[in-house]
């Protein structure tokens, strides 16, 4: 039982925790946010206000991760550095497998637009059938 007895602020976890790294990730944070909502607003083609805002939204989970999360290769923080390794890729497949299915569902379930000059008697009178 002395082993519960110890002090809980000497704890690796704990010990790693300081308000400099909490304030500074909130103030990178902030930046970032500000940086993409101005690419938001600057009037850039969509697709490069994706792929710049993709960009920075990835550049601030990397912060986070390390700053907030202290995800490096310290022997106390292995486990939890491992472990985000391994979600990564299975979020990416799953986001992936789920966008892929949701656009195979909409080409099934949505009511395609008429051909134009197509009515579906001349369709009919054209295969045979009258």
């Amino acid at each position: 039982m002395s082993g519960h007895a110890a002090n809980p602020l000497h704890h690796p976890e704990v010990s790693i925790a300081n308000g400099k790294t909490y304030l500074a990730n909130f103030v990178i944070s902030v930046a970032l946010m500000t940086v993409a909502l101005l690419v938001v607003l600057s009037g850039m083609a969509p697709f490069d206000v994706f792929l710049v805002t993709t960009a920075i939204g990835g550049l601030t989970v990397i912060i986070q991760s390390y700053l907030i999360l202290h995800t490096d290769t310290s022997r106390g923080q292995f486990w939890h550095t491992f472990s985000l390794l391994l979600f990564v890729p299975l979020f990416i497949v799953t986001i992936g497998l789920t966008a892929w299915m949701f656009h195979g569902l909409y080409q099934r379930t949505m009511i395609m637009p008429a051909r134009s000059g197509a009515s579906p008697m001349s369709l009919h009178t054209r295969a045979g059938t009258r």
